[in-house]
């Protein structure tokens, strides 16, 4: 793939990481608020599993970037 694919791929992964963070965040200070616009209220186990679902998407954001981080390293070179 072509480098402007990869650098699209990491500013994807970030915006994962940026917006899941925020949401962790609000929920921890407002537990019955609905976060990400309601996108999460179908997940099970209520707060506990909005939680889980935003860090685990948090983390694939983060491996998302690195690993198209590391890909446009490699073309740059």
């Amino acid at each position: 793939m072509a480098k402007n694919v990869w650098v699209g791929l990491q500013i994807v992964g970030m915006v994962l990481v940026v917006a899941s963070a925020q949401a962790v965040i609000r929920l921890l200070i407002d537990h019955s608020k609905s976060q990400v616009w309601g996108l999460l209220d179908w997940v099970p186990g209520g707060w506990g599993g909005q939680i889980v679902m935003l860090v685990v998407l948090a983390a694939a954001g983060a491996i998302l970037a690195d690993r198209s981080n590391n890909k446009v390293k490699l073309l740059e070179a």
